[in-house]
């Protein structure tokens, strides 16, 4: 169940964990500060990815690079534009801080047990918001809420119902936006894509958030 029109939107414990992870230290081999942005309006949406890259680490902004830039092209097809996206939904990510670089090169990715530090950020954030939708970018972030795996082709162009305790919420899986992805460039994947991004501006988040289509 998402927050209702009468219940009061608490801004005083958001904040309070806001400042617990921009805090945490627990990953000795992580590149901090954790990445924890604050939108201006009570959020109706949640955006889940991966893992802070460099950039995102020294201006502490999720997706602040060239895979926020195609993301947000995204979204600009639903009609919103970044600032506006950045602005109303809460962004975050499977780990909050960079994970640093592999030794064959490139970002290293989260391990398991960084994982498993980071995910009780995301369960408390579930429970203080109350999402009505969560965009769920890339495996990592997909297994989070749907935890068989199975190939993109299988989650994107998909809703999915989903639970933590009380509240009820629909996952949408999106593809990750890296430019070393190489999986839309099938012509069936960008057809799924389209769904997801149909699905998406029809879901009860988004039109909580920006209204009916």
């Amino acid at each position: 169940m998402g927050v209702g029109p009468s219940e009061t939107f608490d801004w005083e414990s958001l904040d309070r964990h806001l400042q617990e992870v921009r805090g945490c230290r627990i990953c000795p081999k992580v590149e901090p500060p954790p990445i924890a942005a604050r939108p201006q309006t009570w959020p109706r949406m949640m955006l889940v990815g991966q893992a802070p890259g460099p950039r995102e680490r020294d201006v502490g902004r999720p997706f602040a690079f060239t895979a926020g830039t195609r993301l947000f092209s995204w979204f600009a097809r639903l009609g919103v534009a970044e600032e506006e996206f950045r602005r109303r939904v809460w962004m975050c990510a499977v780990i909050r801080c960079f994970p640093g670089r592999a030794p064959q090169g490139g970002d290293r990715p989260p391990g398991p047990e960084e994982i498993a530090s980071c995910a009780p950020w995301l369960e408390q954030e579930i429970q203080l918001i109350r999402p009505l939708t969560v965009i769920a970018v890339g495996q990592p972030a997909i297994a989070k809420f749907l935890p068989e795996p199975a190939p993109l082709q299988e989650r994107v162009g998909q809703a999915f119902p989903a639970e933590r305790g009380e509240v009820v919420f629909d996952v949408i899986p999106l593809p990750h936006p890296s430019g070393r992805s190489t999986w839309l460039v099938r012509p069936e994947n960008q057809a799924r894509l389209d769904r997801a991004l149909a699905l998406l501006a029809a879901s009860a988040g988004w039109r909580a958030t920006w209204g009916p289509g």
